[in-house]
């Protein structure tokens, strides 16, 4: 790591919508659907893309992208990290695995506690 994520205040949060994540991160829907652990085609329907679980997968994926994105480089750096860098507190899970599991809570306050000075 570079650096340490920072804690993001909602003021600085970026729009967590599909289709603005996806332009962000330079990827398809169909990718990023993938990435968060969604079926390849939920967010080809507007319906299905705006189901409370979906948005709220979507989210949880971004905010942590976003939040190692200062440290990474740049949010498609950080997207390359979540997907790939093992994390060792996590039992070498990566944050994707960590996301699509169910535990961006747990994730979250482990880049908390980073951003805070504490070890990792």
């Amino acid at each position: 790591m570079a650096g340490k994520p920072r804690r993001v205040t909602d003021r600085e949060m970026p729009s967590m919508e599909a289709d603005a994540v996806s332009v962000r991160l330079g990827i398809s829907k169909r990718e990023l659907a993938e990435t968060a652990g969604l079926s390849a085609n939920t967010l080809q329907r507007k319906e299905r893309a705006q189901a409370p679980a979906v948005t709220m997968r979507i989210s949880e994926m971004a905010e942590i992208i976003h939040r190692v994105s200062e440290w990474a480089g740049s949010e498609r750096q950080a997207l390359a990290w979540y997907r790939a860098e093992p994390i060792p507190a996590f039992g070498g899970r990566t944050a994707e695995s960590i996301v699509k599991n169910g535990k961006a809570a747990a994730l979250r306050d482990y880049l908390d506690h980073l951003a805070l000075g504490g070890f990792a």
